[in-house]
């Protein structure tokens, strides 16, 4: 049976997978992650990590692994279907069965060619039609000039709910490829009515010019303030950024980073090319990686409130772990950045992004926020504080520099605080150096599992490096499709992995490499579950994905094999393996 791909992330996202899996399991909260004993094999201390940020799970001491449908699968012995019935029965959602829903067949491109109909109908409401007089003189008051509405594409729905829907009807389009596009929503009748309706609609394209979906404010009346579309077929919000393809083409190699849409346009109009905003949701690790392709520093612009500042700490920690050195605009006398170029102009706004404040002047004032550091208890969680932050500081001299500002304010010996973080650093190491000894033994035996993958160690590495690249930046799967055949693939297995994502790519956008259990049963969603967990801890670039492709596309048969090794060539040539991410 052929599901639609917009149910069933539909059910994902009903069911996370912390809540399904602490029926099973007593999670336990560790970062951004959660940690339990594994409930599929028998142990003492936790080995399966649940990785929050994308509804996942591995057990590092089992190899099992997947998403919240791989864990049901095989906790509850189920197939595919049942799992997913499984599923959307517990978040009360009906099954759809192939008699009441043909979405499934809609491609990508259908959805798009819908999208770029739909952005030049409300375009034409807002410029020429006697109903695009609300959405007029609300672009007017927000002091948008008519070739900034135009380079945006900016549009208005009528305040009527059935507007879109019969124009669309009359291009040919179908009811239920309307709803697919996330256009209209079904009604109780089995008829469709408008999404978007009485709000000024802002389009969002990708970098290769597509309308992939709408945002829309409401003017005035019920509803939520900001209406965006659903994930569809042809698009992932957490994938994308509002105006990056206006942003690629500045010649700056720093970005602005804007909290929403009127922000960003107010900002690009001022004449700031390089600003961009996530879409509707805080900044998610794709989106940052994305920002990491064209900037080498971020300047965070969100608003001043609390929800803008925990905003921009959880953004700082995205773009850190990206290599992006990141800002942030203080602003005073204004809430956001729209506000603020009004009322003192695009100069000063300038002046106030040259002199940002780094990231690290912002986390230190977290550390001191709600402390009182004239107190003795004070002082010392302040310090604990500081030893942490300043541990996962890179630069030795940028390390010093802090060091030493914390220790003339708290009055400590410098010499003292240097010392907690140097112990801080040299447990951190120690856990990696251990880490890499289990990689390097659980890489031998999984080769030694495998007669393939034994006999051509390098070329192995090189294709789950591939397939790591992939499930990390997801977005870049056409790049390396683009110059990479699954012919050259030496281990079958990896090489079906990697057809199933071609598949998956011709289809629809969601093609992460967790989205495969149609293709796989539970047992190989955990072997692919690891790739994507490894995914996660490599730096792998397309420089050197590049390079892997090549390993594969040059591979000769008579190469010498991980079985012609002894144990210290073994390990000498698994860290050059380890080199090359």
């Amino acid at each position: 049976m052929a599901l639609p791909e917009q149910f069933i992330q539909e059910v994902k996202m009903n069911n996370p997978i912390d809540s399904v899996m602490s029926g099973y399991a007593n999670l336990i909260r560790r970062g951004r992650n959660a940690v339990c004993l594994c409930p599929f094999h028998s142990e003492k201390t936790p080995s399966c990590t649940v990785y929050l940020e994308n509804n996942s799970f591995y057990c590092f001491g089992c190899g099992t692994g997947g998403d919240v449908v791989t864990f049901i699968m095989k906790i509850e012995n189920l197939d595919y279907i049942e799992a997913l019935k499984f599923l959307a029965d517990r978040a009360g959602m009906t099954f759809p069965n192939e008699e009441n829903d043909v979405r499934a067949g809609i491609p990508k491109a259908r959805i798009l060619e819908m999208n770029r109909a739909a952005a030049r109908y409300f375009h034409d409401i807002l410029k020429n039609s006697a109903d695009g007089e609300k959405g007029r003189r609300y672009f007017a008051e927000r002091q948008l000039l008519p070739k900034t509405i135009t380079k945006y594409g900016l549009g208005y729905a009528p305040d009527d709910w059935h507007s879109l829907a019969n124009f669309m009807h009359s291009q040919g389009y179908k009811d239920d490829e309307l709803v697919t596009a996330n256009l209209c929503d079904k009604g109780r009748n089995g008829g469709v009515y408008d999404r978007f309706r009485d709000r000024v609609m802002f389009p969002i394209i990708d970098l290769r010019g597509n309308v992939i979906a709408f945002g829309g404010r409401i003017i005035d009346g019920s509803g939520p303030k900001y209406l965006n579309s659903s994930d569809t077929p042809a698009f992932k919000k957490s994938m994308n950024l509002f105006s990056m393809n206006f942003a690629k083409r500045s010649d700056e190699r720093r970005l602005i980073l804007a909290e929403g849409y009127m922000d960003v346009i107010s900002i690009n109009q001022a004449g700031f090319e390089n600003v961009v905003a996530s879409l509707g949701t805080s900044l998610t690790q794709e989106q940052a990686r994305l920002m990491s392709r064209y900037a080498d520093e971020v300047i965070i612009a969100y608003d001043s409130d609390g929800a803008g500042q925990n905003a921009t700490h959880k953004a700082i920690n995205l773009l850190s772990a990206v290599g992006l050195k990141t800002r942030i605009i203080k602003m005073e006398g204004a809430k956001d950045p729209d506000e603020y170029i009004k009322k003192f102009g695009a100069p000063r706004f300038r002046q106030l992004l040259d002199k940002s404040a780094g990231a690290m002047e912002f986390e230190i004032a977290k550390c001191r926020s709600g402390l009182d550091i004239s107190t003795e208890a004070g002082k010392v969680e302040y310090l604990k504080r500081c030893v942490k932050l300043f541990s996962e500081v890179a630069s030795p001299i940028e390390r010093e520099i802090y060091i030493s500002r914390i220790a003339d304010e708290t009055k400590v010996h410098k010499e003292m605080l240097m010392q907690q973080v140097n112990g801080a650093i040299k447990k951190q190491i120690n856990a990696e150096q251990k880490q890499q000894w289990a990689d390097i033994r659980t890489f031998r035996d999984t080769m030694r599992s495998n007669p393939e993958a034994y006999k051509h160690p390098k070329e192995y590495k090189a294709e789950t490096g591939v397939l790591a690249f992939i499930a990390a930046y997801p977005e870049d799967a056409e790049y390396v499709i683009s110059k990479l055949s699954p012919e050259h693939f030496v281990t079958s297995f990896n090489k079906k992995v990697y057809e199933a994502i071609i598949e998956k790519t011709k289809k629809s956008a969601f093609y992460d490499i967790l989205s495969l259990q149609s293709e796989f049963t539970a047992d190989e969603m955990g072997k692919i579950t690891e790739i994507a967990v490894n995914g996660k801890n490599v730096n792998i670039d397309r420089t050197t994905v590049d390079d892997l492709i090549n390993i594969l596309t040059e591979h000769k048969d008579d190469q010498p094999g991980a079985d012609k090794l002894s144990d210290d060539d073994f390990r000498d040539y698994f860290k050059k393996l380890q080199s090359r991410k």
